[in-house]
């Protein structure tokens, strides 16, 4: 059931939209943020990954984990925040049922990172910078699963690291939100902090979403914000926000006010539901963690850590261009993932780097290699590249074969269809089909012969100015050579001998 809700285009331009995102992002570490209980919680037993600590059992203390703060700090450096030199863990008090302690420890006027940006790309092509207000460290709660009628509690993702990234109020459609969006995810990934499952809750999106009128924008005001809660995909993200946006500006039009409130997306009717009143910081109580030293950071120890940085996808995106040639388009999805930036450098470096060939590898990868990466199983997860039985060096080779004319472009997605599935290499798969193009002008002017032959009529109708028909006698010589002949060659041979 799709939601029917739509205001009216003329209201909808007297607003502007507003919208600051938070991102909560699981740390890929081995164990939890303040005990040693493995973070392998996916698939095991109710509450099989708990010790006193996350249990909030008494006299159980937390112990800070080491690796998730340098996660942290790497991800701020990623995103150009300033990494503070003290940063102090707070409790941020609030009752919940997968809330064992009745607090989260989270961080508050002191996180680890601050007033970072990241530079998205919109429609228009040209780009803008997101600002971020904070990247800072908690742990995440327990889960309520619900069967039956009875409600159960599995601590088992109770005090996983977490990763809280705030925006300030930098964006002002879906679509520059769904851009944010997976610019970070692709940037966590590439740092391997984070594995951007959105569909398993490690990373989980919360857009506070507001409209104001044109004269408040004048003023520097804002309207009142609506957070929608855990949202698990980008799609629900794009969606939540178009709803939103139009659902305040009708409550506006009408005479009505908007409410300070944290929503939900029901997917199947593709609408906000209200889940709660929406709390501000101070009904959190928060203060400083007493169980928990104020963490200090040095700056030989950022340096270290910004020695490691990989190279992220924006940066290698640019090199793609400016040293490749490869078109944005191209560039943008082949640097979304790591594995698909790697698989396409190993055939570049196979098939070579000049006259326009690293543009042909992006065109055939991008198309006819994510044709059947998409067809292969459920979703469009291009990670699973990683994985195929096509290796970099054969995809270069395939290349070669249609560039030296061995076989033509038709012929050559057909060979990539059969090195997918079986992983052979394409100059042994040519000739153990015998699809080797065919160039010998007295075979193809046997087919010509005989198809003007069976097709006299339509020979005739061309020859009387009916030029519209070289299409059809040119599908006949490429069906009668089962798709093998030299198309240029076979072109130019017809052309010659259709004139009679």
């Amino acid at each position: 059931m799709m939601s029917t809700l739509a205001a009216n285009p003329a209201d909808v331009a007297k607003f502007e939209l507003v919208v600051g995102m938070e991102v909560h992002a699981q740390v890929l570490t081995n164990s939890k943020m303040f005990c040693r209980c493995a973070t392998d919680y996916q698939g095991a037993p109710p509450n099989t990954r708990t010790c006193p600590t996350c249990l909030a059992l008494p006299g159980a203390l937390p112990v800070i984990n080491r690796a998730a703060v340098e996660a942290t700090i790497r991800t701020g450096l990623a995103l150009n925040c300033t990494i503070n030199q003290t940063a102090v863990f707070a409790r941020k008090n609030y009752t919940y049922p997968d809330l064992p302690k009745g607090y989260q420890i989270s961080q508050y006027e002191l996180p680890l990172c601050e007033h970072g940006y990241l530079e998205i790309d919109l429609e228009d092509g040209s780009t803008k910078r997101v600002r971020i207000r904070r990247v800072h460290l908690e742990e995440d709660t327990g889960r309520s699963v619900h069967e039956g009628g009875y409600s159960y509690i599995d601590l088992n993702r109770a005090g996983v690291p977490l990763m809280e990234i705030v925006t300030e109020a930098d964006i002002h459609s879906p679509e520059e939100a769904y851009a944010y969006l997976t610019r970070l995810r692709a940037t966590l990934r590439a740092l391997g902090v984070n594995s951007g499952d959105m569909e398993k809750g490690a990373l989980r999106c919360e857009p506070n979403i507001s409209v104001r009128t044109l004269d408040q924008k004048a003023r520097g005001e804002y309207g009142v914000k609506v957070e929608v809660k855990n949202l698990n995909s980008f799609r629900s993200v794009r969606n939540s926000i178009a709803y939103e946006m139009e659902r305040q500006i009708k409550v506006i039009g009408s005479g009505g006010v908007v409410e300070q409130v944290n929503m939900g997306w029901d997917e199947d009717k593709q609408r906000t539901v209200l889940q709660r009143g929406k709390e501000d910081a101070h009904d959190y109580r928060y203060f400083p963690e007493p169980d928990l030293p104020p963490l200090r950071v040095s700056r030989e120890e950022v340096a270290r850590i910004a020695a490691t940085l990989p190279e992220l996808p924006a940066a290698r995106r640019n090199r793609y261009e400016q040293t490749w040639g490869v078109r944005r388009i191209e560039a943008n999805i082949l640097t979304s993932e790591a594995q698909v930036a790697r698989f396409f450098e190993e055939v570049v470096a196979a098939y070579g780097e000049n006259d326009g060939k690293p543009q042909r590898v992006a065109t055939w990868m991008t198309g006819e290699l994510f044709r059947l990466l998409y067809a292969d199983g459920e979703g469009q997860d291009l990670r699973q590249i990683a994985t195929i039985k096509i290796q970099p060096a054969h995809f270069a080779a395939l290349l070669k074969l249609i560039d030296d004319k061995v076989i033509n472009q038709n012929t050559g997605k057909k060979v990539l269809e059969t090195m997918y599935v079986t992983g052979d290499a394409p100059h042994s798969i040519v000739e153990r089909e015998g699809l080797a193009m065919v160039s010998d002008t007295s075979v193809i002017d046997e087919a010509i012969a005989a198809i003007f032959a069976e097709n006299a009529a339509e020979l005739a109708r061309y020859r009387a100015g009916e030029e519209k028909l070289f299409g059809f006698f040119m599908g006949q010589v490429m069906r009668a050579t089962k798709g093998k002949a030299d198309p240029a060659a076979a072109k130019a041979r017809l052309a010659e001998l259709i004139q009679g």
